[in-house]
Order: structure tokens, then C-alpha cells, then sequence
């Protein structure tokens, strides 16, 4: 019994799938006014200028945005301060490295001596607080970095061991000995290390004992509780005996001779004067005494700087205190400014020096300002430290060390530095010594003023004198580095008088000129903060020498630049300005000359590759579509290693087409070229499913210009590459999945290609089959799927009405070339039997259970659509049923909705 196809009418099956409709008299969108009133009411007390139906009500939202407290808290202050001396800590170790074998003066000998704990009896009571005598006449000690270290943690844990054996004389006397190594600076570099581990051991020993006074506050002599002591406790509180311990302490660290180690023990055990005493200040003026007779400027800064930490466990937080701190260290680094004829310049000693004490002043600078917030006195802190005087007074000197200028101009609150821009500025220009550059002082100047609100007004004559000041510099680095921080001001406030200045200094310092990589990088900055604010190129392109600078620039800057360029001119729609049009594809070829797309991943280059394809892709030169497809053909040549690109090419060289075509017949020729030039670029691209895809989407545009011969040599060419792939290598990069789907998509265009009797109707369907009948990468379900497609292809070419036709009414459906010519509908029949039984045998070829079963319906179900169902089909499809049944059982669901499928067929 020869098979038959069922006869289709697709405008009532489409009829049939409508979903019923009718109106209402509400949109389903809409919502009630009561729940508009309770949503508007929910966005945080803002009024609402639209009912959003779909945000859903914020139930949780508060009528109102809390409003932030800028009054901190002392509690807020201790923990900030806490966790920068954990950070300042770690930058310390971190940011000096040594070398690893380094050589120690007489003074820090002593770690080499031995640090066994000596039993208390060995110990004669001169010595329990006294110093060790260490010959300055001892040759220096040569020892590892590592080695030293060791030792100094020897040490520290020989004081933990005395005091857990109530030793406590030794303990002292241990701790006397590590505190000395803070008084050697023969390497300089090492300082920084030798204080964290110093300083570490030395608040190890003030908990220890203010956790034995607070003991013998708290309890008796037999342990018993007499009473637990509040945090706020009073001196008052405190009874006799321990009050009698803790003065004990302050008296053996008086006793030690040498001065450093004697301030770092008290300030160690400092917080236990609250046991003696209420009011710290004299304590506090005392101790800022005894620090000015320390000379060495390194050993006197960092121990301020303990001293400052100290007071932070003290609990007391003071201004005043903190003020004598930075004015002695002013005092302290500027005799180290100047030479003895009163001359400041840099040398290698100094520039180590600064670099060492940069973090302790930034540090102190920090607590200084954090406490300023807390007592709402910042005013009066400027006052005293002269940096707050009306600078028109006789006796105003705006001149301060630079490195402290510095770090308070950091840590400033913004609204302070805008009103006192140009005092600021005053200062900025007077301090120009060698303890920090004064260039980063110009420039944390303009970022400061950034970060706040500004007055136009000052703003100008402020910029005025930081251009003057930066034209000073003859170097191009140190002017950049200036302006680079007020290129925001200028365009944030719309100063176009000064940005051109600015660009025009830069061209005339660099001119003649290669750039360096710091030059470079500056210039960068500069440029990009341009290209942000400006919304589109073609405000940024008439700017004062903007292409000349451009040209000034090389490497990764220039990269990074022409970046942004081009994903700025592919920003905001097509681009149809030929002079932007030569501007990225300049820049566009920059890119891609400095980027290797053979040799790198393609991850590497992807960002690269997809702005210039989306250039390429928005360029528009409206009429001049000639030109338009000769810039095509330029890209091209230009960029032919960029993959994505070439798929970008012939997608727009097809829309070249279909937008010539909607002009009108006349154009036809200029479709011929655009196909032409698809067709040639098609084959340069390496991905299988994009190869194919584009091939089908030129035929398609050929196929709408009613160029049949055109079509079926593009339909062929996907054919001939389907082909091709089969017999290629290396095919573990081709997605299965997508290439099945193409190949049905095929099968989908081909129901509008008129057949070819000369060729043979059925040539490019055969040719189909025989390609993925004999394919090694198309595995069993993929040609199931496939067949199934062909399938359908030749029952809908069976029907007397197709169920759609190309857009070009000249070309003719297969329904009228063919209408009455049996063969044609022998040929399909017998396409038919041969793909049937490729399906069958590729159903029977899979070994997996569950594929096997669900292929088995699938092929079921599309045989039973295809054909009419006679005894032959009738039984195929019940075999096939059968087979699933075996496979997958007999309660599955796909198999329940295939048996209804089959009875609806059935009764037809």
C-alpha cells in the first residue's frame, strides 16, 4: 500500500489555536485608588509622578529617610581608631622591607645575649629596674632579619612565662631590655618593623598589669569578690592595696634610667593611672615633656606615635594633647629641612626619613581630626595649629612642613576646605620644602574641592592661580599630575576659558616630545574624565586640540583611550557623520593594530572585537548606500582577524540589501553586489552555525529581491559546507544541538524556494539527507530530529495551498509550478519511503532506553501528522508506540498524549 499525505488546511488549523477574546471594562494592569494612595505612600514620603501596577507595595518602607547624625560618638572614635592602628600596623611591616641579613649597632647586641629567664633569686635589687650597661666599644652585631625577629619573640614570650610564674621583677626587667632595642636606628628601614613587634609586646605587658590591679581592686586576699569595678569607674573606688601596686609600677618604670624606654613603659602601663587619679592632663602635658628630649626625629615621632595610641586605651580623648603633638613634630623636621645655610633640598637620607614617619604623622593627623568631629571643635583646631588665621594679619605665616599640610588637608572635612580654598592655597604655595612634593599638595587640593559643593565664584580665581603655579613646573609630568585633579571643577562648572588653557599647555609642553609612561598615564586620566563628562563625540571632537593630543599618546594609554572613544561613539544610535565615521575607524584600526587576535585567547580580545563589530555595525551614510558597502569592503581588508566582525559584515551588507530593494527595482543591481559580497565573506567564518545561519539569511534577501538563481546557489553553498563539515577533524567545537536547528530552519525556507525541474525538484532535499545520513558528528537524536524535519518538508510541498510565500509575489509557490504534474508528487513519495527508513533504522541503532523511547514518539507523532493514516502507517505507528512502551513504560505521559494524537487521527 503506497503511502499518501494528509491534506492540510493551515488557515483553519491557525483559526483553531486562537485563544478566546473579550472585553473588559478594566485593564488587567490597573489598580485600585486605594492601593495607589497606600503604594505612594510607601516611597519614602516622595510624591509619585506614576502608579507602577507592577511594584508590588513596600510595606516595611518608612515615611521618612532617617536623617545621618554628624556628631560621632567617643564609643564611634575608639573604634575607628582601633582599626587604624591594626591597618597602620600592617602597612609598617609591609611597606619596609629590609634586607635579609642586616647589621645592628652595640645598643641592640642585647638581643644576642641570651634571654633565658633568670630565677628571681639570681637578681640583686639594683637591678630589677635598672639599665644594662652595653659597651659602646662592642663591634656591631651582623645577624638575619629572620634570626632577629626569633630572638625579640624569645623575649616576648620569656615575659609571658615570669609574670604566669608571679615573676614579676623579671618580667619588668625583660621588658626594659626589648624596649631598648627602640632606641637603635642604625637601620633605618628596619624601624618601622622592630616598633609593631616592640609595641605589641608592650601593650601585652599594660594588660597584664591592669588586669593584676584591677585583681586586687576587685578582690581579697582569699579570692573572695569584694566588688566588680564599672567601666567608669573613680580613682575613689579603688582600695588601698591595689592603689599602693599600681603606684609601685609608675615608680619602677620611673627608675629606669634611659629616657625612651622609660616613656614607652609608663605610656605601656598608662591607662593604669586611672586607679590613682581622675584628670589626666598632667599626666598627659608631662609625658608630651618628656617625649621633646628625645633628639633623633625618628625615635621621637614614633614614640608620639605610641603615645597617641596609648591614649586611645587611656579612654581619654582630647584635642589638646594631640595639637602639641603635631606642632612639636613641626618643630622637630624643620631643622632636618635645612642645611646650615638654610637651604631645603632632598637627598637620599631625607627621602628615606619622610617615607618612614609619612604613616605615623598621617596616623596622629587621623586621631587628631576624628577627635575634632567628636568635640564639633575642628575650627579651633585649625586656629591653633595656624592654619586657620585671616592671612591679611601682619603677623600671618602661611608657611608649614609640607608632609603636614598634607595629611591635614586630607583628612579635613570637605565643606572646611571649600571655604578655605584659597588660604589653603596660600599655604600650598609657601610651603614648598622637601619633606613631600608640593605637587601632590596642588593636586589633593583640587580632589578635595571635588568632592564638595563649590562656588563658581573662587573657583575661577583659584584655577587661575593653580595654572600659573602649575606652568611653573617645566616638566610635563608634574603639570599633569596638578590639573589632571581639577579637570572635573572645570567641567563640572562649565569653565570652557579654562579647559582651553589647559589643553593648550599641554600641547605646547609635550610638543616635540616623547611621552613617558607616567606622562602617559596623567594624560589618560585627563583625557577620559573628558570623554565622561561630554555625552556624545561630537561635543568632545571641537574641543581646543583634541586631536592633536590624542596623537601625542602611545601603548596602553592610547589603547585604553580609543577604548572609550569608541564605545563612546557607539553610545547613543547610528552614526552618520562622515568625519566621526574616519575618526573610529581610525581609532578602530589603532586598536587593532595593537592587539595580537591570532595569538590570544579570544576572551582577551572580546571587548575589542565587539566594539568595533558595533561600530561597524551603527555606521550610517543613509543614501550613499555605494558608499556605505565600499566602507564594508574596507573593514574587510582592515580588520580581518576579528571573527565577530565578519558576521557583523554580512549582516549588514544584507540590510544594505533590503533597505535598496524597499527603495525600489532600480537598486537591482546594487543588491547583486551586496549578495556578492555576503557570498565571498560567508567563507571566512570558521563557526559551522554561524556559516550556515548567514548563508540561509543571504538567500533569504535574495529570495525578496526575486533572485531565485541567486537563492538556490546560496542554499546550495550551505549544503555543499553541511557536507564539508562531515568530512572535516576537530569538530569537538561544534554545537550539535545548534547545527540540527539550522538544518531545520533550512527545511523551513525551502517551502518558499520554487524547485528546479532541470536539477531535479528534490536536489537540495536530498542533498540534505544524504549529508546528515552519512555525517559523523550528527549523533542518533539529532537525526531523528532531522529526518523528522524532512518529514514535514515533504508533506507541506504535498499540499495544494502552502501555508506561506515569499514576500516578492513574483516568485511562484511550488503548489502552482507543479499543480498537476504527477511526478512531482511521486518524487515526494518517494522521498518519503527512503527517509522513513533511515528514521526507523536510527531509531533502532540507539542503545539508550529512554532516548530511544522518547525518539519512537517523536518519529510517531510526526508520521502521523505527515501521512494519512492507512493500515501500512497504522501499523508503523503502533509498532512504534510498542517500542516506546518497552522503553519507557506504559504510564509515561508522553506515551498517553501520543495514543490520544493517534485516536484524533484515526477518526479523520
Amino acid at each position: 500500500m503506497e503511502l499518501e499525505f494528509r491534506r492540510r488546511d493551515y488557515g483553519a488549523t491557525h483559526k483553531s489555536q486562537f485563544l478566546p477574546r473579550s472585553q473588559t471594562q478594566k485593564h488587567p494592569l490597573s489598580s485600585t485608588l486605594a492601593s495607589r494612595d497606600q503604594q505612594a505612600k510607601t516611597v519614602r514620603g516622595r510624591d509619585l509622578h506614576f502608579f507602577d501596577p507592577l511594584r508590588g507595595l513596600d510595606v516595611n518602607a518608612s515615611a521618612e529617610e532617617n536623617v545621618e547624625d554628624t556628631c560621632i560618638s567617643i564609643e564611634a572614635v575608639t573604634q575607628d581608631l582601633i582599626k587604624e592602628w591594626k591597618s597602620l600596623k600592617r602597612i609598617l611591616m609591609q611597606r619596609f622591607p629590609v634586607s635579609k641579613v642586616i647589621s645592628f649597632s652595640p645598643i641592640s647586641n642585647i638581643i644576642t645575649k641570651g634571654s633565658k629567664v633568670e630565677s628571681p633569686s639570681a637578681l640583686s635589687h639594683p637591678e630589677e629596674t635598672g639599665s644594662e650597661q652595653t659597651s659602646l666599644e662592642e663591634p656591631a652585631k651582623i645577624i638575619s632579619q629572620h634570626e632577629y625577629i626569633a630572638k625579640v619573640h624569645e623575649l616576648r614570650d620569656g615575659i609571658n612565662s615570669a609574670w604566669q610564674a608571679e615573676d614579676r621583677v623579671t618580667s619588668l626587667k625583660l621588658s626594659i631590655k626589648v624596649t631598648k632595642l627602640l632606641m637603635d636606628t642604625t637601620v633605618l628601614r628596619f624601624y618601622p618593623t622592630v616598633f609593631v613587634i616592640v609595641t605589641d609586646m608592650l601593650d601585652m605587658l599594660g594588660d597584664m598589669v591592669w588586669e593584676r590591679i584591677k585583681q586586687k581592686a576587685e578582690l581579697d586576699i582569699d579570692g573572695t569578690v569584694i566588688c566588680a569595678l564599672p567601666n567608669d569607674f573613680q580613682s575613689s573606688d579603688i582600695c588601698l592595696e591595689a592603689r599602693e601596686t599600681c603606684y609601685n609600677w609608675f615608680c619602677k618604670v620611673g627608675s629606669v634610667r634611659e629616657l625612651l624606654p622609660r616613656i614607652y613603659l609608663e605610656l605601656a602601663i598608662l591607662p593604669c593611672w586611672r586607679f590613682l587619679i581622675n584628670q589626666p592632663m598632667e599626666v598627659l602635658d608631662r609625658l608630651v615633656m618628656m617625649v621633646r628630649g628625645l633628639a633623633d626625629p625618628l625615635t621621637s615621632l614614633y614614640c608620639r606615635l605610641y603615645m597617641v595610641h596609648r591614649m586611645q586605651k587611656f579612654g581619654f580623648c582630647s584635642s589638646g594633647y594631640l595639637i602639641k603633638c603635631i606642632k612639636d613634630i613641626e618643630d622637630v623636621l624643620a631643622p632636618v629641612l635645612v642645611d646650615k645655610e638654610g637651604y631645603s633640598y632632598i637627598t637620599d637620607d631625607k627621602k628615606l626619613l619622610f617615607s618612614l614617619v609619612e604613616p605615623a604623622i598621617e596616623y596622629i593627623m587621623k586621631c587628631l581630626f576624628l577627635t575634632g568631629r567628636q568635640e564639633n571643635n575642628v575650627l579651633g583646631i585649625l586656629e591653633e595649629l595656624g592654619f586657620g588665621r585671616n592671612k591679611f594679619q601682619s603677623s600671618y605665616n602661611s608657611s608649614h612642613v609640607s608632609i603636614l599640610l598634607h595629611y591635614l588637608l586630607k583628612e579635613l572635612p570637605s565643606e572646611l576646605v571649600s571655604s578655605l580654598a584659597m588660604e589653603i592655597l596660600d599655604m600650598i604655595r609657601c610651603s614648598n620644602d622637601c619633606s613631600f612634593s608640593q605637587v601632590l599638595n596642588y593636586r589633593l587640593l583640587g580632589n578635595r574641592l571635588s568632592e564638595g559643593k563649590s562656588q563658581e565664584g573662587f573657583l575661577s580665581s583659584l584655577i587661575d592661580e593653580v595654572i600659573q603655579a602649575a606652568s611653573q613646573y617645566q616638566s610635563l609630568y608634574d603639570y599633569l599630575r596638578i590639573m589632571d585633579a581639577y579637570v572635573d571643577l572645570m567641567l563640572q562648572n562649565k569653565m570652557e576659558n579654562h579647559l582651553d588653557a589647559l589643553l593648550d599647555d599641554i600641547v605646547s609642553l609635550a610638543r616635540d616630545k616623547f611621552l613617558s609612561e607616567e606622562e602617559q598615564a596623567s594624560l589618560q586620566s585627563i583625557i577620559l574624565k573628558l570623554l565622561s563628562h561630554f555625552e556624545n563625540l561630537q561635543e568632545v571632537l571641537p574641543l581646543n586640540h583634541f586631536i592633536e593630543i590624542l596623537d601625542l599618546m602611545s601603548g596602553t594609554s592610547k589603547s585604553s583611550v580609543n577604548m572609550h572613544l569608541l564605545n563612546m561613539g557607539t553610545r547613543n544610535g547610528c552614526i552618520c557623520d562622515s568625519t566621526t565615521v574616519q575618526l573610529l575607524f581610525e581609532v578602530s584600526q589603532a586598536l587593532y593594530d595593537a592587539t595580537d587576535f591570532v595569538n590570544i585567547k579570544d576572551d582577551d580580545n572580546r571587548q575589542t572585537s565587539h566594539l568595533i563589530s558595533r561600530f561597524v555595525e551603527m555606521v550610517d551614510y543613509g543614501a550613499e548606500m555605494e558608499r556605505h558597502l565600499l566602507f564594508l569592503a574596507e573593514c574587510r581588508e582592515a580588520f580581518n582577524g576579528i571573527h565577530e566582525l565578519k558576521e557583523t559584515l554580512v549582516r549588514s551588507s544584507n540590510t544594505l540589501a533590503v533597505k535598496a530593494l524597499k527603495a525600489g527595482k532600480k537598486h537591482i543591481n546594487f543588491v547583486k553586489s551586496c549578495l556578492a559580497f555576503s557570498e565571498v565573506t560567508i567563507p571566512s567564518i570558521s563557526s559551522p552555525t554561524k556559516h550556515l545561519n548567514l548563508y540561509l539569511e543571504t538567500a533569504e534577501v535574495a529570495l525578496l529581491g526575486g533572485l531565485i538563481s541567486h537563492s538556490d546557489e546560496l542554499v546550495m553553498s550551505a549544503v555543499e559546507y553541511l557536507e564539508n563539515v562531515v568530512l572535516t577533524d576537530g569538530l569537538k567545537s561544534i554545537d550539535i544541538d545548534s547545527m540540527a536547528s539550522v538544518i531545520c530552519k533550512l527545511c523551513s525556507l525551502l517551502v518558499m524556494i520554487p524547485g528546479n525541474p532541470e536539477k531535479g525538484v528534490m536536489e537540495i532535499l536530498k542533498s540534505i539527507f544524504s549529508a546528515t545520513r552519512s555525517s559523523s558528528w550528527a549523533t542518533l537524536r539529532v537525526k531523528v530530529k532531522i529526518f523528522c524535519a524532512i518529514m514535514s518538508l515533504l508533506s507541506t510541498l504535498s499540499q495544494d495551498n502552502l501555508p506561506y510565500h515569499s514576500a516578492n509575489p513574483e516568485i511562484i509557490g511550488n503548489e502552482l509550478l507543479f499543480f498537476g504534474d504527477s511526478s512531482y508528487k511521486q518524487e515526494l513519495v518517494s522521498c518519503t519511503q527512503l527517509v522513513l527508513s533511515e528514521l526507523l533504522d536510527a531509531i533502532e541503532q540507539e542503545s539508550s532506553q529512554i532516548s530511544r523511547g522518547n525518539m519512537a514518539l517523536e518519529a510517531c507523532n510526526c508520521i502521523s501528522s505527515a501521512l494519512v493514516m492507512n493500515e501500512k502507517v497504522k501499523e508503523l505507528c503502533l509498532r512504534l508506540l510498542e517500542t516506546a512502551k518497552g522503553c519507557l513504560g506504559a504510564n509515561d505521559r508522553y506515551i498517553e498524549s501520543t495514543k490520544k494524537s493517534l485516536q484524533l487521527r484515526y477518526t479523520e
